[in-house]
């Protein structure tokens, strides 16, 4: 595991060369917030890092339900029983399995690996402009229908989930990166995806974190660049 701190933000990273999979921790006075769940055999390393930190893990925040994004809840939530879980109320579903669409959505089919074995069940179901902490809750449907992004109004880290990818180079969820595909062949709905970027942009964040890829600093040129070439590639499909 490779861990990597900017200020009050922590990022965990496993395979960091090969197939990096991230999970964030967040400093608060009260503790610390886990951000995602990564992998199953990730659970060692996220209780040794707040160990070093001696802060108890108070929270933790999924961005969406995705297998590598939630491997670790259930154990972790078995040995931090205190701990709240937070989610939004739509990812909820596909925490349970369900990947049924809902009235009103792009009825374009739910990819990725959806769990179908996590016990879990979320004490708090997180809506638009809700506050954990020093955080801010945005939905950022597109990776998945209910993939929210959370901006810390500290500092401006914003950590985006799969909303956007660092690892190759800067994309939006949906464009194919050479040689490492995967977010974009996991993702939902590129349309939606493309919106729920250009909404992080007026964000204006200092930090991008996200969960394939290191983090970035002054992260708005990447960012427009990478919406720049997703609205390229959905006019070129949509010709």
């Amino acid at each position: 595991m490779r861990l990597t701190q900017e200020g009050q933000l922590l990022q965990l990273t496993w395979l960091p060369r090969l197939f990096p999979v991230n999970c964030y921790l967040v400093e608060e006075k009260d503790g610390l917030t886990l951000i995602d769940a990564a992998m199953s055999f990730s659970v060692q390393g996220i209780l040794d890092t707040a160990a070093k930190l001696n802060k108890p893990i108070n929270r933790i925040i999924l961005t969406h339900a995705h297998g590598d994004h939630v491997g670790a809840l259930d154990e972790l939530k078995q040995r931090l029983p205190s701990a709240q879980v937070y989610i939004s109320e739509r990812d909820a579903a596909l925490l349970r399995g369900d990947r049924s669409l809902r009235e009103g959505e792009p009825q374009t089919p739910i990819k990725g690996s959806v769990p179908t074995k996590i016990t879990t069940v979320p004490d708090i179901l997180l809506q638009e402009g809700d506050a954990v902490g020093s955080l801010t809750a945005f939905a950022t449907p597109g990776h998945t229908p209910g993939s929210m992004s959370f901006l810390d109004e500290r500092t401006g880290a914003l950590i985006a989930g799969d909303a956007l990818q660092t690892f190759r180079r800067t994309a939006v969820a949906g464009t194919v990166v050479p040689f490492f595909p995967f977010p974009a062949m996991a993702t939902w709905n590129k349309a939606s995806a493309l919106e729920s970027a250009v909404k992080l942009l007026k964000l204006s964040p200092k930090v991008l974190a996200v969960g394939h890829g290191n983090l970035l600093h002054a992260p708005i040129e990447h960012m427009k660049y990478a919406i720049e070439q997703a609205e390229q590639l959905q006019k070129k499909a949509g010709n």
